[in-house]
């Protein structure tokens, strides 16, 4: 599928699959989409410790580039895992203006480095960031009792409804921790209820620009 570089609404750019007319970020501001959805509704929840976290789409790496920032910021140690069936290219990673635009040149050596690390290896990005990239099916995560957060990111419902179902969110229960969370963009009924059916207590959020509401499970 033909894939092209947009600029969304906040300035920073994304991804769009043209035949899908979806986005790996919101049109509406990947930056800010990235923050609000996963930093300040997330990562936000934990303080001073040592934090392991699930990315379900780890893309472009924005979201793993904010949380390394935070990381900083937040006193955490983070073990980060960003699994990815489709990784980006070379080439798609060079046009997007990230670091530009989070005023975080200074992160350039490891915004390359999460991106020319080898998969199935755990890589030290920073003193306070290790990397794990996996490529495969979301179906394929074995994990249990693994992550305190799960960033889940894939695309919506509405182009790729295999991966928001009672299955997915079951694999996911098992990976979280008693008392760990998932975060998601996505605010359709039919999410909820997935989620809820498999055990998750799941509250409803403001959404980042463009949505009204994102979600947010617990495992009790």
């Amino acid at each position: 599928m033909k894939r092209e570089i947009i600029t969304t609404a906040d300035g920073s750019k994304t991804i769009q699959i043209k035949e899908w007319n979806e986005q790996y970020h919101s049109k509406h501001g990947a930056i800010q989409e990235a923050y609000h959805v996963f930093i300040h509704s997330g990562l936000h929840l934990f303080k001073n410790c040592d934090l392991n976290i699930l990315e379900i789409g780890f893309g472009t790496g924005l979201n793993a580039l904010i949380t390394l920032m935070e990381a900083e910021h937040q006193n955490l140690s983070i073990d980060y895992t960003g699994v990815e069936a489709y990784p980006v290219s070379k080439e798609e990673i060079g046009q997007l203006n990230y670091l530009k635009e989070l005023n975080a040149l200074s992160f350039t050596k490891m915004f390359n480095e999460m991106h020319a690390s080898p998969w199935e290896e755990l890589i030290p990005i920073s003193p306070k960031f290790n990397l794990k990239k996996q490529q495969k099916d979301f179906k394929d995560i074995k994990d249990i009792a693994q992550y305190d957060l799960v960033y889940f990111d894939a695309f919506g419902a509405r182009v790729q409804p295999e991966l928001w179902t009672v299955d997915i969110f079951e694999i996911m229960l098992k990976a979280i921790k008693k008392g760990g969370y998932l975060v998601t963009y996505a605010a359709k009924g039919s999410v909820r209820r997935a989620m809820l059916e498999v055990g998750f207590l799941v509250e409803r959020l403001p959404g980042p620009p463009g949505k009204r509401e994102m979600l947010r499970a617990k495992k009790p």
